[in-house]
């Protein structure tokens, strides 16, 4: 493809507007990782994350061809996209912890950012690719074009996540339905979803809402038995009664 030429240009526009979309993901999933930090690691967490974001996809457009001949590629990474959508929103309300993708370290955060980023950048980055017809300086200009996007974007969901918590619902719901789409456009499952150019589009719109509702409906009901919980043991601590082994050392 001749540079600068006008099949260079509409390339070029095809790319920028698939890496926008990446772009919105990414934010939400480096915003969501990242809020369970202290506030003087944020930023360098989405700096970081943004960093690791760009370095893995470049390495998948590297290898694209290798990540082509790889059967069911695309289910694996939605099934992994759909538990890490799930973990980030289940473990949110509850202040996170170690345990999860929300986890306080710094470490944690990066480690969900990136596996994240690289499930998702499957899709994309065979989109990209193909956009590109085998023009490098293409995927280079679009991944440049796109850091600026998901820096602003993380600092920008970030802020509302921080002062409406309730969006960590929606990131985690948009996270879902990539991995539905995903998941879908499987080619070992195209007897089922059919192909992208003649798709089974009932039975894809139905797993893709399906995917959302199950993911956001088990994280609710997980968080809401996480945070009665407490609720049902401390009696003793407050003073309201004296446990069974004081009862038993006072009658003794």
């Amino acid at each position: 493809m001749e540079f600068m030429s006008a099949p260079w240009w509409s390339a070029l526009l095809a790319i920028i507007l698939i890496d926008l979309v990446l772009a919105g993901d990414n934010a939400i999933v480096i915003a969501l990782a990242a809020r369970a930090l202290p506030q003087h690691l944020q930023k360098k967490a989405i700096s970081w994350g943004t960093v690791g974001a760009v370095v893995v996809r470049s390495v998948m457009t590297i290898g694209v061809v290798w990540l082509l001949k790889i059967p069911g590629l695309l289910l694996v990474g939605g099934l992994g996209l759909l538990w890490i959508a799930y973990k980030l929103v289940a473990s949110g309300d509850d202040g996170g912890g170690a345990h999860g993708p929300t986890a306080t370290t710094f470490w944690g955060a990066m480690k969900t950012i990136i596996v994240a980023d690289a499930l998702m950048g499957i899709d994309n980055v065979l989109g990209v690719a193909g956009a590109a017809h085998g023009a490098f300086d293409l995927v280079v200009i679009g991944l440049l074009i796109s850091i600026p996007i998901v820096v602003f974007g993380s600092t920008l969901v970030l802020k509302l996540v921080e002062r409406f918590p309730a969006i960590m619902y929606i990131g985690a719901g948009v996270l879902a339905y990539t991995a539905a789409k995903m998941i879908v456009s499987e080619p070992v499952l195209a007897g089922v979803f059919g192909t992208r150019e003649a798709p089974e589009q009932a039975l894809r719109w139905a797993v893709e809402a399906l995917a959302v509702v199950a993911v956001l409906g088990t994280a609710w009901l997980v968080s809401r038995r996480r945070a009665q919980a407490p609720k049902d043991v401390p009696a003793s601590r407050h003073g309201e009664g004296p446990s069974s082994t004081e009862t038993a050392q006072r009658t003794s």
